[in-house]
């Protein structure tokens, strides 16, 4: 179990252990019982006083109705109001019970001690409990007003955790990989995402939440991104990054076995430029709003781009946003979903890419040069994969269009439009994705065994 776990259950299993002790301290002794059970009165009678203690049952005998005092006494607070009208109306009562009446007495002579020593301890149960709940609340306010970045990465950190997700390290000649990683290679493909640009490895966690846990999964930062090595003489065109994907698949010898490789804008296009060049590596192939399409319609983001580029990128790109002004009005072009986020939690994802910010630009103008622009679509004939492509109808990043242009070229791929969804699909439909790229491989598994069945 988790440390923070631990430390926030703390004061709920104090105070439950302090109940108990509380339950513990009402229960009868044994010798007011052991003195009930001893008379053998079996007259009923009536406690007249209805507005401190209710009347007892008339089907009780005199023993039984002791004991329903007894209790009722017990489980009182006003310890002293309820002994006064108790002793009055059982000593002068018409329908007088001796035995009650030695049962009152003898059960308050240590009541008062009782109550003040249980008042104490309650007392400083709460203060304790109080204390212990209020250190970690002020270090997370104190998180969240302070350094919103770091509570961002513990978050990350947490969830990782919780889904079974860990972290590891690949190197190839002096290149280091990060990426992380969930079970071990069996009956299904592994399963490979490639995240888009500006991102990293935990993009996909929304997602994996969903993705049964016996699969291997694997999520690897992109070059140069969050813990992969990044170098100023790097390429990082969609060319070099297909390569350096391609030395990490070898380095983690993930291509023993045909795989299922995903990937979302720019790492969509990667992935799709990696199955042209590299079909032997895998099983299947899963593109989300890939880029490097030539769409047949211009998006808000192409607008914005154009602008843009006609101040000669005095303007900032939209997708590398330096406030939270700006950070804010690239998710909602990016999110057909508006999802409300505190402005702190805008400023800790500022904060968070300030530093990466001019190599984010480096990259961003070498994927939009001529010799990437349009590479998945000067690719695409020769994916012979079997492809899956899902879409979101709103997107406002990437053209919906290119489903369309990717099925015209590749008539056996299959296609999924999502209702009420933009461009950051793992984000917004996490479980519909995983659903949908599940389904997908397990029925070119059964299409092959079909076909294998057929042949012998």
């Amino acid at each position: 179990m988790h440390r923070s776990l631990i430390l926030f259950t703390f004061p709920f299993i104090y105070l439950f252990v302090c109940s108990f002790r509380v339950r513990k301290i009402l229960h009868f002794p044994s010798e007011l019982i052991d003195f009930l059970r001893s008379r053998d009165h079996h007259t009923q009678f009536s406690l007249g006083h209805k507005q401190m203690l209710p009347d007892p049952p008339l089907s009780l005998t005199l023993f039984e109705s002791d004991l329903y005092i007894c209790c009722l006494i017990a489980e009182q607070q006003r310890y002293f109001e309820v002994l006064h009208h108790s002793l009055t109306f059982l000593m002068f009562g018409n329908q007088c019970s001796i035995s009650a009446c030695n049962c009152v007495m003898y059960y308050s002579a240590g009541s008062y001690k009782s109550r003040v020593a249980m008042d104490q301890d309650m007392v400083n149960m709460f203060a304790i409990a109080a204390g212990t709940l209020a250190i970690p609340l002020l270090l997370f306010m104190a998180s969240f007003m302070l350094w919103p970045s770091s509570l961002i990465k513990v978050y990350y950190w947490y969830w990782r955790r919780t889904l079974g997700l860990q972290v590891r390290y690949a190197d190839c000649g002096g290149y280091r990989f990060c990426y992380s990683h969930r079970g071990k290679p069996g009956l299904r493909p592994s399963i490979l995402m490639l995240h888009d640009f500006s991102a990293h490895k935990d993009t996909w966690l929304p997602m994996v939440k969903y993705l049964p846990k016996h699969l291997h999964l694997l999520c690897v930062d992109m070059p140069g991104h969050e813990g992969t090595t990044r170098t100023s003489t790097d390429d990082y065109s969609i060319q070099g990054q297909v390569k350096r994907i391609r030395q990490f698949v070898e380095a983690i010898r993930l291509n023993r076995k045909p795989f299922h490789l995903v990937g979302t804008s720019m790492g969509g296009t990667v992935a799709g430029v990696y199955a042209a060049c590299h079909p032997s590596d895998l099983y299947s192939l899963t593109l989300i709003c890939p880029a490097g399409l030539k769409n047949q319609n211009e998006t808000k983001f192409d607008c914005r781009m154009h602008d843009v580029e006609h101040s000669q990128y005095t303007l900032n790109i939209p997708l590398i946003p330096s406030t939270p002004e700006e950070m804010e009005e690239m998710l909602k072009l990016c999110s057909h979903v508006r999802f409300r986020v505190p402005q702190q939690i805008l400023q800790g994802l500022v904060d968070v890419r300030i530093p990466h910010n001019d190599f984010y630009h480096e990259v961003f103008m070498e994927i939009m040069s001529e010799n990437s622009k349009y590479a998945l679509h000067e690719h695409m004939q020769q994916i012979t994969t079997p492809l899956q492509v899902i879409w979101g109808k709103q997107d406002q990043v990437v053209d919906v269009s290119g489903a369309a242009v990717l099925a015209e070229a590749l008539p056996h791929c299959r296609v999924d439009l999502l209702e009420n969804c933009g461009h950051s699909v793992v984000m917004e439909r996490p479980r519909q994705t995983a659903k949908l790229i599940l389904d997908f491989i397990i029925s070119q598994q059964n299409t092959e065994s079909a076909s294998t069945k057929k042949k012998s």
